[in-house]
């Protein structure tokens, strides 16, 4: 067990409370090495990510496909497919990553040069590295070598796939992309899996590991907040409206803003640094390329950001568009507080079907802070400062192991899974593996359902709070070993 440690794999276990936990495993009759494993699983920090780049119809999707082991990227020979989700995660040789999808971009949004630029400066940004995959049956072409100079410019590791590449013949075509300066091209058909395993080896080379989970780790800096919601609920007003002044420009016109802006503002007696994402707007005859834009620069911003502040305009039904980004940050682990916005303009009717709407379809996230604003008149603006301190406080609640369990053992006595096949799956043990998200890993002895699992979620909010944030519970049904006799 000494090569476990207990500050870094297990996340926020400290010394003596690892020990505990490891010793109630070994009570249990589960493998110590096992548990560790597990542990270390769910008690890393953030994963790396890893951004896949390059013009249409190279292979990228194909390739995030091939990455990630199951047909979840969208495939097509057209660009402009619009995804809901551009953010996977991946595993190779033990280790895990985050990789980002920039595939299916419309050539003419803004001209080629413009809309590469674009959309690989978002997934640059919030890229540890990146893959640049290019056709070697085609060679490298006046897009590609306008990727290279973005490339470049960003400094981040690069990785070369020359794609196509499906048998001895193409070689030739992936040794001539040496000329583009990026060190040495990887031959792959992410087609048919050849030279795949070649190119992993290289990513992970790339990549730096998971970033060790302390408890009580302070992050240096303003803490960071991203501004999300979808095209004109007034994310670029209320931005302006914090700041006390127009730094962000206003206008119906769609893509006013395309460059990132991050704010370093005062309110409430702190500094914020806020992660700006207004400017996407919809383009009527291009309104799939406009999605998938949206949908990659917020995923960029939530890399970036510890609290997801989302704004929805309550003048306006609740769309299937609030849901994704509310589901992308969630997923994204971030604390999470929703503002609904143009609260001046609600009328009583309005505000009846709202307050509907919010319980029909925003059921997943009713523990997230609520604040009611107008970014234009200004409204209530004040209370948003209390709501992202009081999401970051159940962001980074921990509990401890013995109290876990204590609450744990109370609940499998009053509330005992249903029997199942002539069976009755037991909680054994718990500890938390991890903060920001709250992360718990649970130890049963059989298989637990996906309602029994939310009822403990829901349980774990109602005991120790975690106003704000998702958590992520986790369970590991193993073998016993047999107790010598």
């Amino acid at each position: 067990m000494d090569q476990h440690d207990p500050h870094g794999e297990t996340g926020a276990l400290g010394d003596a409370e690892y020990a505990e936990f490891m010793e109630l495993a070994a009570e249990e009759g589960f493998d110590p090495e096992d548990v560790a494993d597990d542990l270390a699983a769910a008690g890393h920090g953030p994963l790396p990510v890893l951004a896949v780049v390059g013009r249409p119809n190279v292979g990228k999707s194909t390739l995030v496909n091939r990455i990630i082991g199951r047909r979840e990227a969208v495939v097509e020979d057209r660009p402009g497919v619009t995804r809901d989700r551009v953010t996977y995660e991946a595993h190779w040789n033990g280790r895990r990553f985050k990789i980002v999808d920039t595939g299916g971009w419309e050539q003419d949004v803004l001209g080629i040069d413009a809309s590469v630029a674009a959309q690989a400066e978002f997934a640059i940004e919030a890229a540890d590295a990146v893959v640049f995959v290019v056709d070697a049956t085609v060679g490298a072409t006046d897009t590609d070598e306008a990727v290279v100079k973005l490339l470049r410019r960003a400094g981040k590791p690069v990785v070369l796939a020359a794609n196509k590449v499906d048998g001895p013949s193409g070689e030739a075509d992936a040794a001539a992309l040496w000329n583009l300066g990026l060190g040495e091209p990887f031959p792959v058909s992410s087609l048919h899996g050849r030279g795949t395993g070649d190119l992993l080896d290289a990513i992970l080379e790339a990549l730096p590991e998971a970033p060790e989970m302390t408890y009580e780790q302070v992050t240096g800096g303003p803490r960071r907040i991203a501004l999300i919601g979808r095209p004109n609920v007034g994310k670029s007003s209320m931005l302006n409206k914090i700041a006390g002044e127009d730094r962000v420009v206003v206008n119906e016109m769609a893509g006013t803003t395309r460059d990132p802006v991050d704010e370093l503002i005062e309110l409430g007696g702190r500094t914020w640094k806020f992660i700006d994402t207004a400017g996407i707007r919809r383009r009527v005859h291009l309104t799939e390329g406009a999605d998938y834009y949206a949908s990659l620069r917020t995923a960029a911003a939530l890399e970036k950001a510890e609290v997801a502040v989302i704004l929805i305009d309550v003048a306006e039904t609740l769309a299937e568009q609030d849901m994704r980004i509310i589901t992308m940050a969630v997923e994204a682990g971030r604390a999470v507080v929703i503002a609904y916005n143009k609260w001046d303009l609600l009328d009583e009717e309005r505000r009846y079907y709202l307050e509907r709407e919010i319980e029909r379809d925003l059921v997943q996230v009713q523990w997230a802070p609520r604040v009611n604003v107008s970014a234009r008149t200004g409204r209530h603006m004040e209370k948003l400062v209390p709501a992202i301190e009081t999401a970051l406080a159940g962001w980074e609640t921990r509990v401890p192991t013995g109290r876990l369990n204590a609450f744990l053992g109370e609940l499998v006595a009053a509330h005992p899974h249903p029997i199942r096949g002539g069976k009755q799956p037991r909680i054994l043990f718990g500890t938390q593996a991890g903060t920001k998200p709250p992360r718990f890993v649970l130890f049963a002895s059989g298989f637990l359902e996906a309602g029994y699992r939310r009822f403990i979620e829901r349980r774990l909010r109602e005991e120790f709070g975690f106003e704000g944030t998702p958590i992520q519970v986790s369970v590991r049904v193993r073998e016993k070993r047999g107790r010598k006799k």
